[in-house]
């Protein structure tokens, strides 16, 4: 557990360089807990235990989880920057114009965990957490993240706003 907690804190101090603020590695590590409660849902379906092979599934879905956000989000900004556009607009161009690399890369990572939950043979009880997590994660958290996202994204860009409105008016305040 705090291993995992110490890997999410070390993701939001790298994204927040990348992208020099507080807010949108937030919107991306939001997208982590539908693939974890997939992951979950997933072993509990099939009956299977939450064993350490299984919490190197998730850890797996850690990573592609968070590139696809990080591909609208990185999107959407440079959309935002270079063509002025806003954010709603900016959001929306990213989803249209990013939902296939994305559905690409989740189902090559889907298609790859299908072996090792069919697979049978010696060490199958070991590699079949493995790929169960990562298909019930990558399921979850794809239908989600496609929705919940932009939503996030647009919630935070809002808040940001008002906050520089109110910082601004604060500045110009004492600055009279």
């Amino acid at each position: 557990l705090w291993l995992m907690l110490a890997a999410v804190v070390t993701m939001y101090i790298v994204l927040g360089v990348l992208y020099e603020s507080y807010i949108h590695p937030v919107t991306i590590l939001s997208t982590l807990p539908s693939a974890g409660i997939g992951a979950l849902l997933a072993l509990m379906l099939t009956g299977k235990d939450l064993s350490i092979i299984a919490i190197i599934g998730i850890t797996l879905l850690i990573g592609i989880v968070k590139k696809n956000a990080i591909m609208m989000i990185d999107f959407a900004l440079a959309a935002e920057r270079e063509q002025g556009m806003a954010p709603e607009q900016a959001i929306f161009e990213a989803c249209r114009l990013r939902l296939r690399p994305i559905l690409m890369t989740t189902f090559a990572a889907l298609f790859g965990a299908i072996p090792l939950v069919l697979g049978s043979g010696m060490g199958s009880e070991l590699r079949q957490p493995l790929g169960i997590t990562m298909i019930g994660g990558l399921l979850l958290s794809q239908v989600l993240t496609l929705f919940t996202t932009p939503v996030i994204y647009l919630w935070f860009d809002r808040l940001a706003t008002r906050f520089n409105k109110g910082k601004a008016r604060d500045t110009a305040g004492a600055a009279s």
